[in-house]
């Protein structure tokens, strides 16, 4: 690490961006534990919250997890658990014992599965946030026609987000399209985890419903998950650049929701 690179996670680490550090999640979206501890050790403490897929989960399992959580940082472990309620319930139940801060469950598996995934986790001493995934962000409206499901993204999430607070789940994972019809229809405290944002000017790869980190958090989003927007950047101080950009976009909207609504939740 040259000095440039442990400046810039030194200005990251000041306790200025602690409001949108915990909101945010990295994405540790690589083929083995070699390149995500790379990524980590790069972000050092400027970054204590990171997100484990299934690329990596796959890779190098509960070992990946554990490592992360052993470093003291917070991890959203994104399996989209998908399956008969029985199952769903095992699955919970096995990764409990990991302290995770937040997991996931498909909303699309139903009103059962979500309950079981809520039973598992019942009498755990500080038990994850579970999230139910509404509409992937990388599905439009002619993807879903192509699938046989006749509504719109926005209609089908906002279906899926009742579903999920009607079973007691404590939040969905939904595209920022969707946040401020979410926001409209939840309780204060309900989560509205939001991946795939793109800084402006950004490509957007995959992503068909997207908007900025900014526009996100202004419209209600109440933690995000930061990918290809920061971890594809050429190098180490690329990345933290790019890091510190959507922070400080995301300090802005913050202080932007506090003149016009009296804030967002801390």
């Amino acid at each position: 690490m040259n000095a440039s690179h442990l400046h810039l996670v030194e200005q990251l680490s000041d306790r200025k961006y602690d409001a949108v550090r915990r909101r945010t999640y990295i994405a540790l979206d690589v083929p083995d534990w070699a390149a995500a501890e790379a990524l980590v050790e790069e972000f050092g403490s400027a970054v204590d919250g990171y997100k484990v897929g299934l690329e990596l989960f796959y890779a190098a399992g509960e070992a990946a997890v554990q490592r992360l959580v052993d470093q003291g940082k917070r991890v959203f472990l994104d399996l989209k658990l998908h399956d008969i309620p029985n199952t769903v319930r095992g699955g919970i139940q096995s990764l409990m014992r990991l302290g995770v801060e937040m997991v996931n469950v498909h909303a699309l598996a139903g009103t059962a599965a979500l309950q079981a995934a809520l039973d598992a986790a019942s009498g755990v001493e500080q038990r994850p946030l579970l999230i139910a995934v509404t509409v992937l962000t990388s599905l439009s409206a002619a993807d879903l026609t192509r699938m046989g499901i006749p509504c719109t993204p926005q209609d089908l999430v906002v279906s899926l987000a009742q579903l999920a607070m009607q079973a007691g789940m404590d939040g969905v994972v939904a595209s920022a399209k969707e946040i401020r019809l979410i926001r409209s229809m939840a309780p204060a405290q309900f989560e509205i985890v939001v991946p795939g944002t793109r800084p402006a000017g950004a490509a957007s790869d995959d992503q068909a419903r997207s908007l900025t980190p900014g526009e996100a958090m202004l419209e209600g989003a109440t933690r995000l998950v930061l990918g290809r927007a920061v971890t594809r950047g050429r190098d180490a101080l690329e990345r933290l650049q790019a890091l510190g950009r959507i922070w400080e976009e995301m300090l802005a909207a913050g202080a932007a929701a506090e003149t016009e609504r009296g804030g967002i939740a801390p």
